[in-house]
């Protein structure tokens, strides 16, 4: 039987290392790759038979939300498990609109992470914490924002203008100025500068 084989996606190389050891020591998993942001995925994913990404949802250029839609309208036959250190619901009610098979918190990783594989390559989900992961009000009363705003400070954060983020979101650049203008609103800051400030500061970013 043929190896899984498997994209690792992470902009940090400690976590790329420590998840290529777990999953080095199981014959049926094979690391094809390890990629640092999302637009390397999707060259990798184009150019390479793969069966799976294991996707870090906070990545340069191109963040794991944005890299998992285009996927998964490209590629729909790649697997996809994302990995956030944001444990929220509502989060994981938008990545599984998107079609994303499962989802850990990077501090669950390691054995868990060989369950999930052995799950989602069987056809199945894998959403196994939800309990551990705060429910919508608790979200709304900590950060005011919804998923989609949340995407596009990931966005501003990573120098996109715009037009960039509309065409990477699939939406208008008359839809992102309107979130730009809501997310300062609601967060009480006067420009782009102390959006990331505080982005950063409550671990959006």
């Amino acid at each position: 039987m043929k190896p899984t084989q498997i994209l690792l996606a992470d902009d940090h190389h400690i976590i790329l290392d420590g998840l290529k050891v777990v999953l080095s020591n199981n014959d049926n998993m094979q690391v094809a790759g390890m990629v640092t942001n999302g637009n390397e995925v999707l060259e990798f994913a184009r150019k390479y038979p793969i069966d799976l990404v294991v996707l870090d949802i906070n990545m340069p250029e191109l963040d794991g939300i944005s890299c998992a839609r285009i996927l998964k309208k490209e590629l729909p036959h790649i697997k996809i498990i994302i990995l956030t250190m944001y444990p929220q619901k509502s989060f994981v009610n938008e990545i599984v609109k998107i079609g994303i098979d499962g989802c850990l918190l990077k501090n669950n990783t390691g054995k868990e992470l060989i369950t999930a594989i052995k799950r989602v390559m069987g056809g199945q989900a894998y959403f196994d914490h939800l309990k551990a992961f705060s429910d919508d009000k608790d979200e709304v009363i900590r950060f005011k924002l919804t998923p989609r705003e949340i995407e596009i400070i990931k966005a501003i954060s990573n120098g996109l203008k715009s037009e960039e983020i509309a065409e990477q979101l699939f939406i208008s650049p008359h839809t992102v100025l309107t979130h730009r203008k809501n997310i300062l609103k609601k967060l009480g800051v006067n420009n782009t500068n102390q959006l990331i400030k505080y982005a950063t500061k409550q671990q959006i970013i």
